[in-house]
This record gives C-alpha cells, sequence and structure tokens, in this order.
C-alpha cells in the first residue's frame, strides 16, 4: 500500500509540475492565439485562454467551475477508495485525475481561465485545444472505466 502511495504522489506531483510549467511557457512564449505548428497539418501548440469548461461549455461560469474543481478534489480525497476500489493500485489513477483536476483548478484560482494549448485538426476540422492537464483526466477515466466495466480475470488458483 505505502509503495503504491508514493507512486501516486510521484505520478500526480510530476504531472502537476508539467502542466503547470508548460503553461507557465506557452503565457510567456506566445500571444494569444498565436499557433506553432508542430506537425503539418494536424498538431499545433496554439495559445487559448478557456473560460469554460471541456471543449468551451460553460462560458463565463469561472466561480461555478472553480467551486466544481475544488469540491472535487476534496470528494476524490476523501472517497477515492469507494470510488477507484479497495486496490491500492488504483491509487496511480487516482493521482493523475487529481493532478488534472487540481491543475486546471490552479489556473481557474490565479488567471480566471485556463490556458489550453494542444491543437489537435485536420484540413477544416478542428478539436478544441486542450492541455496536459485535461489529458491526465481523460487517460484517469478511460482507465477506470476499463477497470470497472472490462471482465475481470480469475486469479490463478
Amino acid at each position: 500500500m505505502k509503495r503504491w502511495l508514493t507512486v501516486s504522489l510521484v505520478l500526480g506531483t510530476a504531472l502537476l509540475a508539467f502542466d503547470q510549467g508548460v503553461k507557465l511557457w506557452v503565457e510567456r512564449t506566445f500571444a494569444l492565439g498565436e499557433s506553432v505548428q508542430i506537425v503539418d497539418g494536424c498538431f499545433a501548440l496554439t495559445y487559448v485562454r478557456n473560460q469554460g469548461a471541456a471543449w468551451g461549455m460553460f462560458q463565463g461560469a469561472h466561480y461555478a467551475l472553480a467551486a466544481f474543481g475544488a469540491l472535487a478534489t476534496v470528494l476524490l480525497c476523501l472517497f477515492w477508495r469507494k470510488l477507484f476500489g479497495p486496490s491500492p493500485r488504483s491509487l496511480p489513477v487516482a493521482g493523475m485525475l487529481l493532478s488534472g483536476i487540481v491543475g486546471n483548478l490552479i489556473d481557474r484560482v490565479r488567471l480566471g481561465y485556463v490556458v489550453d494549448f494542444i491543437h489537435v485538426y485536420w484540413q477544416d476540422w478542428h478539436f478544441p485545444c486542450f492541455n496536459i492537464a485535461d489529458s491526465a483526466i481523460c487517460v484517469a477515466v478511460a482507465l477506470l472505466f476499463l477497470a470497472n466495466f472490462l471482465p475481470k480475470r480469475d486469479p490463478k488458483p
């Protein structure tokens, strides 16, 4: 258990530091709306300020979204066993989810918006810009889904 808690803390802290560091670099390096092609025709770094939630939903709901992030953080810490199961191996997933929520919460409290910069597109189709914290949340949710909805393997006797 102690080892998995350590893995979770290290993973969550590393993801949070990486997220915040890249966001700070984007803010200092790019003008708002500026875009730099990384892979021509499908991937760029584009500085966007998201004042809503995922994919730009709930624009202008800054205080409600910040309160929701803070509440989600507290609930995750209090009820992680019920949410992630009894296995200590679920702790890294909890750390990943928590780092994503806290990463965006820091932006909302510090700036009043979330810094997004990962821009994926193809020809005229553009996926809404997102960031590392958003990615951590999506990967953690996908892992939780897989862990809870895929058939369980029977342990060897």
